[in-house]
């Protein structure tokens, strides 16, 4: 990870530039403190939109206070968070994307499927929408779509079908209320993977606005990179992983007609990868840290100014 944002800082360097990098998902501050122990001429700018997590990172990154600017926002408010800084050009970006293991280890937050807890799923615990009102308030068809489209969940209509059902009576207020709920509607299967997985992450997708986030965040940030920029992202499952794929392949192959004898300037590729694909963690980081076995790599590099 190190080594790829070092690309970014290294083209900035040759430039005459001072390198900055932003760390999209500043979290508890462990990519960002590695960063800048890196590199001691990197001004970082930490994004996050959990108020815990930035309290943690603060206190985490407090010697490095003359090189860091944390804001609390949400990722597709990057170009105004530049703005306000002053900053229009960035030397790397990191997405670490998905639930954090803060917020899944805070029993409070609702995030986990294994342990009783209010059904909140908040990242940032200042906004309105909780997955509680979610279940109390979506119609059963938009509760069928999140859990189709976010979840990938081949039972949608029927869970959907209980969730409104059931809460005439009864609320969904708990995590393991509705987690048991799921165990006995979908059928165990000899995969590790939780009954209520799909489900819980459906319902997180869409408090969070996860994937519209995404979706703007991503392009923002390649627009923001100067020459030479790299971004890293990490994704942890399918849906955020075919976004990033996506937005990279349109950038890192031409856009002319494939038989035309000389691509013009204008449907030029304008990043290339640095790693090509997507790289996974090896067996042995896995075992280490299970939450890394799901993990997609991938990394670009800025070669061109966008196409208009």
């Amino acid at each position: 990870m190190v080594e790829l944002i070092g690309v970014g800082v290294e083209a900035a360097r040759e430039a005459g530039l001072t390198p900055v990098v932003v760390d999209g998902t500043l979290g508890m501050g462990g990519h960002a403190e590695a960063v800048l122990t890196a590199f001691d001429d990197v001004h970082l700018v930490g994004i996050d939109r959990d108020l815990q997590a930035i309290d943690i990172a603060t206190k985490r990154l407090a010697r490095f206070a003359d090189r860091i600017d944390i804001v609390h926002a949400v990722d597709d408010e990057l170009p105004d968070v530049l703005d306000d800084l002053g900053i229009s050009q960035i030397s790397a970006i990191l997405l670490d994307l998905g639930v954090s293991s803060l917020q899944l280890d805070e029993d409070e937050r609702g995030f986990s499927y294994s342990r009783p807890a209010p059904l909140d799923m908040r990242m940032d615990r200042t906004q309105e929408l909780t997955a509680e009102k979610v279940l109390a308030t979506y119609s059963e068809s938009e509760l069928r779509r999140i859990l189709r489209e976010y979840g990938e969940e081949k039972l949608a209509g029927k869970i959907a079908k209980i969730i409104v059902t059931d809460r005439v009576d009864t609320p969904w207020e708990t995590s393991d209320q509705l987690a048991a709920m799921l165990s006995r509607v979908i059928p165990q299967t000899k995969k590790k993977s939780h009954p209520a997985k799909r489900t819980f992450q459906a319902l997180r997708i869409e408090v969070n606005d996860e994937l519209g986030v995404l979706r703007t965040a991503l392009p923002a940030a390649l627009e923001s990179l100067h020459l030479g920029g790299v971004a890293v992202i990490e994704s942890y499952q399918s849906l955020e992983d075919t976004i990033v794929k996506k937005t990279f392949r349109a950038a890192t192959t031409s856009s002319a007609p494939p038989d035309l004898p000389v691509v013009p300037e204008e449907h030029q590729p304008w990043l290339t990868e640095i790693i090509r694909g997507a790289e996974m963690a090896d067996e042995q980081e896995a075992e280490i840290n299970p939450r890394a076995a799901s993990v997609r790599l991938r990394a670009v590099q800025k070669i061109r100014e966008a196409r208009s």
